[in-house]
């Protein structure tokens, strides 16, 4: 395992937020992606026009390696947004094979969000929930 990010997920306010996290921690964003940055992807329905501005990925160092994620989550997207689904876990695999057996293995008796797929950021990466109700995300780059 190369790393582990927590990620948070707003109702249409992730650049409010991170930039108030920006000015708590002192630093830059290393990332900042909007809806209307991602290319179509075959599989997936573009983003409505009413969260074209909103946060699609957005990535602070917080020192060391610590990193905070965040994105908006919005109901336009069939993604709502509560206390208590508004966070996940996100873990960076050394390999292909790595980020298949943690992702397989944490999603037994659980509910995969997006299998694990070549996404146009470079990213093998899919989402899941645990049967316990934790959200992950699993990565390889």
């Amino acid at each position: 395992m190369k790393n582990m990010v927590i990620s948070l997920n707003f109702n249409g306010c992730t650049e409010e937020a991170f930039n108030f996290y920006k000015n708590v921690f002192n630093t830059e964003f290393r990332v900042i992606q909007y809806f209307k940055d991602m290319p179509p992807m075959e599989g997936f329905p573009p983003a409505p026009d009413s969260v074209m501005d909103k946060v699609l990925h957005a990535e602070l160092p917080l020192g060391g390696d610590a990193l905070l994620f965040g994105s908006d989550s919005l109901a336009e997207m069939g993604r709502a947004t509560t206390a208590g689904n508004n966070f996940a876990i996100s873990l960076d695999a050394s390999s292909k094979e790595e980020a298949d057996a943690i992702f397989n293995g944490l999603s037994e008796g659980g509910k995969v969000d997006m299998p694990m797929a070549l996404m146009f950021w470079g990213a093998y990466h899919g989402a899941l929930t645990d049967k316990f109700g934790i959200r992950w995300t699993i990565a390889f780059l």
